[in-house]
């Protein structure tokens, strides 16, 4: 991981730069990921979640491994170097586990790691924060320290067996829940204070120096706060610089740590520059990809009915919405209306594109418009921005050109906010 410890050293420096994480196991927002990181010719960092890629195949069925796999043959495709990609792994803890007693879900948390480590991932954000069976609510520092520190052991035992580049590590206690609230926010969220963060990095470097480990912590290059960021169904907590001033200051003092920022998704573009310039320099986004993707497949859904007719259409629009009804449980206990189950920022449809039917029902919509390519009129009436891209020759007018097109929109605005990295 030496790109993004030079990176974070150039950030450290002064220079008002850097990254983003794309948190996403669907192809097409990889795809878009990596064409945008080839466009600007910047470091693309991909992350795998621990619900979406771990040894029982999470949600989307593929393991570590195969994750790094589909990357890969994605990159090869793209025709972007192995070497400008860096894979990282996102909430790896007890995340996936949380029905189990602490002392088995950490031992399955062990094995998620040395399956990460094992495939090639070396950015390892240790999450520890969430309540097991039996645990009181909220965790103590001291017992999430103590866990990640644990975890971090087993990722280092790993990494001296493998070999490769040394992990690098990013830790927290106030990390926010994966995919965003659950819960109707606030105007205003309280942000973490610098007091807390200096605990919470006192009390993490005291677990590892406590298990020998006083050499992985000079790898541990973010910590995960609250800058005062959040979404939840329909509505944006925007970043606010003023509000973090003294959490910014503490962080700079620091010579080797950043801010990792999560939940960043949908933040107006200023807001992104503010956050980096902030030393929230890793920016992490995913629902708001998958979000853009539904975005531009309900659209195209809806082209490809005017244009062929009822009949002909794919219906990839009532096929994944049928399937959600009939496979409730990645939404049933967050949303409470139709309303939210198609258009919620928190998109629970991305645990729903990886099946089958949904995956055939988008392979003949694209198919359809392949074959029939659909007037610019219409495109110009539900996708005017792609429509002017066409005009332009920057897309052909294909769907998956579309939809990757509408992806990167979002792309392209951390990648600016990030600054060069050349």
């Amino acid at each position: 991981m030496k790109l993004i410890l030079d990176l974070i050293k150039r950030h450290k420096s002064g220079e008002s730069i850097g990254i983003y994480a794309t948190c996403s196991a669907h192809p097409l927002v990889i795809e878009a990921a990596l064409l945008q990181g080839k466009k600007d010719n910047t470091l693309v960092l991909i992350e795998a979640t621990s619900n979406q890629v771990n040894q029982d195949g999470g949600y989307t069925g593929m393991k570590p491994a195969d994750y790094i796999e589909l990357v890969y043959k994605i990159a090869d495709k793209v025709g972007i170097s192995h070497e400008k990609i860096l894979l990282g792994g996102d909430h790896l803890g007890p995340n996936c586990w949380q029905s189990l007693a602490s002392d088995e879900a950490m031992e399955k948390s062990k094995v998620l790691i040395k399956n990460y480590i094992a495939a090639g991932f070396r950015k390892i954000h240790l999450d520890c924060s969430m309540s097991c069976a039996g645990d009181p609510v909220p965790l103590s520092d001291e017992t999430v320290s103590q866990r990640a520190a644990i975890l971090c052991q087993v990722a280092e035992e790993m990494w001296s067996e493998v070999g490769g580049e040394a992990p690098v590590y990013v830790v927290g206690t106030e990390v926010p829940v994966p995919g965003g609230a659950q819960e109707d926010l606030e105007e205003e969220l309280a942000l973490t204070t610098d007091c807390d963060a200096k605990k919470t990095l006192d009390i993490h470097e005291a677990a590892f120096e406590a298990l020998g480990l006083s050499d992985a912590w000079e790898r541990v290059i973010g910590l995960v706060v609250q800058p005062g960021v959040e979404f939840d169904h329909h509505k944006v907590i925007h970043y606010n610089s003023k509000k973090a001033t003294a959490l910014s200051q503490f962080i700079q003092s620091n010579p080797h740590i950043i801010y990792e920022a999560h939940s960043t998704d949908y933040q107006k573009d200023q807001a992104y520059m503010d956050l980096v310039n902030d030393h929230f320099a890793i920016l992490k986004v995913g629902p708001a990809l998958t979000y853009a993707l539904r975005e531009a497949v309900f659209a195209l859904d809806t082209i490809e009915r005017e244009w062929l007719g009822e009949e002909k259409a794919s219906q990839v629009r009532s096929i994944l919405m049928k399937i959600m009804n009939d496979k409730p449980i990645y939404w049933e206990s967050y949303y409470h209306n139709k309303l939210d189950l198609e258009f919620s920022f928190s998109d629970r449809s991305r645990y729903y594109w990886p099946e089958k039917t949904v995956v055939a029902a988008l392979e003949m919509l694209n198919s359809n418009l392949m074959e029939s390519p659909a007037p610019l009129t219409l495109i110009s009436q539900y996708l005017p921005v792609q429509y002017k891209a066409i005009c332009n020759g920057e897309i052909g007018n294909t769907a998956n050109e579309i939809i990757l097109h509408k992806i990167m929109e979002v792309n392209s605005i951390y990648n600016k906010a990030c600054g060069s990295q050349k």
